[in-house]
């Protein structure tokens, strides 16, 4: 088949592995003039580790792997008051970082490298509408660049503020993608040797009003920031939502004097050049598809950062949709019957990876209730503290949400047709 693909994101270079790998005609769009490999830390866990040992890709994962130790949380003053170590195969459960921590744009560089000679990559241009032949069964593309294409299917992968979702759902359709409860996240790097005896360890403190920070190592001469806000007001929404000098600005101000290191880190700020703004929020869908377009990751499912199961739901997504589509769309005479392939296929997809993601969604909400009012405040840290110190020091699962394996009772699927070499 002729497969399309919008973004050149990590998921959608899954899918443009496999999906060539099965012998198809694949073409990936992306909106950047180049790849886009930046981007800050991210994981694999559980069935993602799975998927990119299918793919062959383990030892140049851990080539570029991060060896992130654990996270700390500490208070106002900088002093400990938890710490979890890494999750490994003793204690797997217990702490927010893994063994399978990368760069996004490492990571997204690998696949691309081993993907691009069997491919075809379209940078510097998007999706600007298409139209579905269902007598030849066909989809017309027009490209921004006004180019046109037509072909057997069409995947959005092309992230949180999916044009290709909006333009499957038309105009008149509600917005697929719920913000959580005005929370924002300035990510950037600044520079910062490391210390003797500093080691890498993940850094967390939480302030007064929703207010935090982390910040994690990924080498020895520069270190992440992660500075979250939880916005009251349209107005401070607004500042958010506009153009990175704004966004610096409102973040800065929203977080000045907070406490630990804030104030140092808000000076490198006006400095970071890699600087990216976001507002939190899940993607939810009665249906990932319509017709033969259809999504993958955060484009259907995104399920917020703040479950870290992001990248894993794309690439097993990827997998599984990939997989569904070398089982049904194979060509075989004996899988052939009045029902399209193509349907048939998408719809296996969504009935095998939609329980998955509905466990990785479970919980992530936009009121957070009762207990997230009172954690926003002076007591509510001091109490969070204590309960973290307690968990650690006993080892109790307070941190389930950030396991290794936070989806049970769901086995990844084997399909032969894509690991066959």
């Amino acid at each position: 088949m002729k497969i399309l693909i919008s973004g050149a994101g990590i998921t959608g270079n899954t899918l443009a592995f496999w999906l060539s790998k099965l012998g198809h005609n694949v073409t990936i769009v992306e909106r950047s003039p180049f790849l886009r490999a930046s981007g800050l830390q991210i994981d694999l866990r559980n069935h993602g580790i799975e998927v990119m040992k299918r793919m062959g890709l383990e030892q140049a994962f851990k080539a570029h792997s991060i060896p992130e130790q654990g996270m700390q949380f500490v208070n106002k003053a900088g002093k400990r008051q938890a710490y979890f170590p890494a999750n490994d195969s003793t204690n797997v459960s217990l702490g927010f970082s893994t063994n399978f921590e990368i760069m996004r744009g490492d990571l997204c560089q690998i696949i691309y490298d081993v993907t691009k000679s069997r491919a075809n990559y379209i940078f510097g241009t998007s999706i600007e509408s298409f139209e579905e032949n269902d007598k030849e069964k066909a989809i017309n593309v027009r490209f921004a660049n006004a180019t046109e294409g037509r072909f057997d299917l069409l995947i959005g992968a092309d992230g949180l503020g999916s044009r290709t979702r909006n333009l499957m759902l038309g105009n008149e359709a509600p917005d697929a993608s719920h913000p959580l409860n005005g929370r924002y996240v300035g990510y950037f790097t600044l520079p910062q040797p490391i210390k003797d005896g500093e080691g890498y360890i993940a850094t967390v403190y939480r302030a007064p009003g929703g207010r935090g920070i982390m910040t994690r190592r990924h080498n020895a001469h520069e270190i992440q920031a992660y500075i979250g806000v939880q916005a009251d007001s349209e107005q401070l929404k607004k500042r958010l939502q506009g153009n990175v000098l704004e966004q610096k600005e409102a973040l800065k101000e929203m977080l000045q004097g907070a406490g630990w290191k804030t104030d140092e880190i808000l000076e490198s700020l006006k400095d970071a050049d890699n600087f990216y703004c976001e507002r939190m929020g899940l993607v939810k869908l009665a249906c990932w598809s319509r017709g033969r377009v259809t999504l993958a990751g955060d484009a259907a499912y995104c399920p917020s950062a703040m479950t870290g199961m992001g990248t894993t739901s794309g690439i097993v997504g990827a997998y599984v949709l990939a997989g569904e589509i070398g089982r049904h769309c194979d060509g075989s005479s004996e899988k052939e019957s009045t029902t399209d392939p193509v349907l048939a296929a998408l719809q296996a997809y969504e009935q095998k990876f939609r329980p998955f993601v509905s466990q990785v969604q479970e919980g992530v909400s936009d009121d957070g209730g009762l207990w997230d009012r009172i954690s926003a405040t002076v007591f509510g840290i001091a109490l969070t503290n204590h309960l973290m110190r307690i968990a650690a020091f006993l080892r109790l699962d307070l941190l389930s949400r950030f396991s290794s394996n936070p989806v049970k009772d769901w086995k990844l699927p084997t399909y032969e047709e894509l690991l066959r070499d």
